[in-house]
C-alpha cells in the first residue's frame, strides 16, 4: 500500500494567530506516524523561517525552535517560495536540512503533486 502524501502550506506570519503553531503540531504528529509530509512556505509564511525571532519579548513561547526537530520526525522536504522572500526583503532563512528555494511556478507544480494539502 502506498502512503498518500501530505503538504502543509504555511502562508501566515508566525505570531499573528495560532496557524503557524497548529501547522507545526500537525507536521510533527504526521511525522510521528510516518506519514510522508512536506512543508511549504509562501507569502507571510516565510517569516516563520527567519532566524533571530524573539517572541519571548511579547510574552509568547518560541515554538519556532521546534523546526530543528524535523529530522527526528522524517520531515525532510521544506519548500520556500523565493519570490515571497524577495517581496519581503529577506535574503536568507533558517539553516535547516531539506530546505529548497523554488520559483513561483516550481512551487505551484511541486504543491500539486501531493494527495492532500492543509492550508494555514
Amino acid at each position: 500500500m502506498t502512503n498518500k502524501t501530505l503538504a502543509i502550506l504555511n502562508q501566515t506570519a508566525p505570531f499573528s494567530d495560532s496557524s503557524a503553531k497548529d501547522s507545526l503540531d500537525i507536521a510533527l504528529i504526521m511525522g510521528s506516524y510516518e506519514q510522508p509530509t512536506c512543508l511549504y512556505f509562501h507569502g507571510d509564511g516565510v517569516w516563520q523561517l527567519v532566524d533571530g525571532t524573539q517572541p519571548e519579548i511579547l510574552g509568547i513561547k518560541n515554538f519556532l525552535k521546534t523546526f530543528e526537530a524535523f529530522a527526528f520526525y522524517d520531515i525532510e522536504h521544506i519548500y520556500v517560495c523565493q519570490q515571497s522572500l524577495v517581496q519581503r526583503g529577506l535574503k536568507a532563512v533558517k539553516s535547516l536540512a531539506g530546505i529548497t528555494l523554488l520559483d513561483e511556478a516550481e512551487f505551484a507544480a511541486s504543491l500539486k503533486q501531493h494527495h492532500f494539502i492543509l492550508n494555514f
